[in-house]
């Protein structure tokens, strides 16, 4: 029997590349292909679909929360997870809000094609060091995202930060004092275990994606 494939990428070559790879390589397949998370919402409505091989950085897209939105419209559509981000980092907050398996997207031929003929199968794809990081996370009660460390205030400072704000421009979007602004950044750095913007900004841009 035929399975359906749908491959959502903004990325042209990525697009063909995997298309002609699973081509190859996988039998009795059909592929589509959208470029951003709107359209692909909208082909779910229309279409049946077993696997979708998901960026996660697409136009429209909403981090953890597509797997979501994905499910409710087709609950027993699998999610394989394909971004450049590392699977050490990323791959565990995906798999926990439903996606059926992770990969890099410097993977070779057979590791992709493995994937899919894996989930295809079984309903996943897990490798051996997801799977331990997914124990590690059900029995350590600290967050994945080490941003989730900080409080409701001090996220609100680490994005003002991140986007370049000094501290008078936070107390004053803010509304408070400027001493207040440094305290809350002395802790933000104490928690994260960083010693300056730098080191912030690099963090935040490897938790992109790890909150829905």
């Amino acid at each position: 029997m035929q399975k359906e494939i749908l491959i959502v990428d903004d990325h042209l070559v990525v697009r063909t590349g995997v298309s002609i790879i699973l081509e190859e390589k996988v039998k009795h397949i059909s592929i589509s292909t959208t470029d951003n998370f709107s359209d692909t919402i909208k082909l779910l409505k229309q279409k049946e679909f077993d696997l979708i091989i998901l960026d996660i950085n697409i136009p429209g897209g909403r981090n953890t929360l597509m797997i979501e939105e994905i499910k409710n419209i087709q609950p027993e559509v699998k999610i394989l997870i394909f971004s450049v981000y590392d699977e050490e980092t990323h791959a565990c907050p995906y798999i926990i809000a439903g996606a059926n398996g992770y990969l890099n997207k410097l993977s070779d031929k057979k590791k992709l094609t493995n994937a899919v003929e894996s989930i295809l199968k079984t309903g996943n794809y897990l490798t051996p060091d997801i799977i331990k990081d997914l124990v590690k996370a059900s029995t350590n009660k600290e967050s994945i995202n080490p941003l989730d460390k900080l409080s409701k205030r001090e996220k609100e400072i680490s994005e003002l930060l991140v986007h370049g704000d000094g501290n008078i421009e936070i107390a004053n979007k803010l509304n408070i004092q400027l001493t207040t602004v440094s305290t809350h950044k002395n802790k933000i750095f104490s928690k994260l275990n960083i010693r300056n913007i730098v080191e912030l900004i690099t963090l935040y841009n490897k938790s992109v994606g790890l909150e829905g």
